[in-house]
């Protein structure tokens, strides 16, 4: 074999082995042919041929990014600070390329503006109380905006609220005059419950003969049970005047 034979086919072999790409499981890889999208790379070794082709990465694995805090004005004008998290794939790494410049910027960005619009539209009653509502309303809306660039939004947390000092002193104090409110309901639906019981024992009590003499009679044997009590006992003035007929007899 001739030697430029062998030096045609080293040539070509290098060419080869330099013109290998690896692409990873958890990615795919955009190829361009003399800057037109051309196909997407799937995962193991592949051939990008040098000067006319070229290719990005995208990794499609489950991303999740921090929404910082953002000031936002509740429907009730109460100043509050919200941050998040959202979680989210591309879906279509082709798009995910062409239609967006940075997807991982621009996702974050309308997270943080919609956040902002939802909290708006809500009283900070609601927000505080239906968090998970509100999270998955942005999740909506996030979702269909970003359906256009190759991302599929999985989840939104809202992490955190945060309200002026003065607005939580008062949230404070609301939440312990509901609780003295309870216990006051509470206390007079338990005395009331206890006066009914009493007004029917009296009745009982009232209508049997001699129950009273002998609940009386209980009540002194129950006193009298504790050595440190002492007991006086009132004479009824029908025993007194009975007991007198008997002397003057």
């Amino acid at each position: 074999m001739s030697p430029l034979i062998l030096y045609v086919l080293g040539g070509l072999f290098l060419l080869v082995v330099t013109s290998i790409r690896q692409v990873n499981q958890y990615e795919r890889g955009v190829k361009f042919t003399l800057g037109k999208f051309t196909s997407i790379m799937e995962p193991g070794w592949r051939i990008v041929w040098p000067v006319i082709q070229g290719y990005q990465k995208v990794d499609i694995r489950t991303k999740a990014v921090d929404v910082p805090d953002q000031n936002a004005i509740t429907r009730d004008n109460v100043s509050v600070k919200v941050n998040a998290v959202i979680y989210y794939k591309v879906s279509n790494a082709n798009m995910a390329i062409i239609e967006v410049e940075d997807f991982r910027y621009a996702i974050s960005q309308y997270a943080q503006t919609t956040m902002r619009n939802i909290v708006g539209e809500v009283t900070l009653d609601e927000l505080l109380s239906s968090r998970d509502k509100i999270a998955d309303r942005i999740r909506e809306i996030v979702d269909k905006e970003t359906d256009a660039w190759g991302l599929k939004v999985q989840n939104v947390e809202l992490k955190d609220v945060s309200l002026p000092s003065d607005m939580e002193r008062t949230i404070g104090k609301q939440a312990e005059a509901e609780r003295e409110k309870r216990a006051v309901i509470i206390n007079s639906e338990g005395e009331l419950a206890a006066s009914e019981n009493i007004a029917r024992a009296a009745k009982m009590l009232a209508a049997t003969p001699g129950a009273l003499h002998l609940r009386t009679l209980q009540s002194i044997n129950d006193m009298a049970s504790d050595q440190s009590n002492t007991v006086v006992y009132m004479v009824p003035v029908e025993a007194l005047k009975a007991l007198e007929g008997f002397i003057k007899k």
